[in-house]
């Protein structure tokens, strides 16, 4: 399959990819971890570092929302897109839009919970975000399982989304990956 740079993802594409892809299943495996300490000022410590990923997390994906929004990604080489079935076409771009909606909502679930339960974010120690509701503990009781839903949910997608790329390489051999390899953009 020829691999002509009208069919590969720009260098910042690439770099926002991988950075939010390694914070991401950080966070991810951090915020899994963090939750079953014990109380201490370390747990306490650990939330904070949890809230300041998510927020930097959140800031990424605008860029990233900004970049997709002004830079058309390459389509799919017509040789892979007529020869896959169309529940995969769906599940393709279906997995992305899911994956880019809970880029924004885990972070501002979290941020919305943090907000509630009457802890700020202030972020890297140096910056205090306003509180996106008022302190309510009722309101935080409601709002603490969708975090975990969300993220849960984002973790099933990212897992599928590697799947499916592992797939397309191991399987298939149709190049689809190196699209998204850094040191090969145009």
């Amino acid at each position: 399959m020829p691999s002509s740079s009208a069919q590969r993802y720009t260098l910042p594409a690439i770099a926002l990819h991988w950075l939010l892809a390694a914070g991401l299943i950080g966070l991810l495996v951090f915020g899994w971890y963090m939750v079953d300490l014990p109380f201490s000022p370390t747990k306490l410590k650990y939330y904070n570092w949890h809230k300041w990923a998510g927020v930097t997390i959140l800031l990424l994906s605008v860029l990233r929302l900004l970049w997709r929004m002004t830079h058309r990604p390459p389509a799919l080489p017509r040789a892979m897109a007529a020869a896959m079935p169309r529940w995969q076409q769906l599940a393709h771009h279906g997995v992305h839009h899911l994956l880019y909606a809970l880029f924004f909502a885990v972070p501002l679930i979290g941020w919305a919970y943090s907000s509630a339960a009457g802890f700020p974010i202030v972020w890297f120690g140096v910056w205090q975000l306003p509180d996106l509701v008022a302190a309510n503990p009722a309101l935080a009781e409601a709002i603490k399982p969708w975090h975990m839903i969300s993220a849960y949910t984002l973790a099933a997608l990212i897992a599928l989304h590697i799947a499916a790329a592992l797939k397309h390489q191991l399987i298939d051999r149709d190049g689809l990956l190196r699209r998204m390899l850094p040191g090969q953009a145009r």
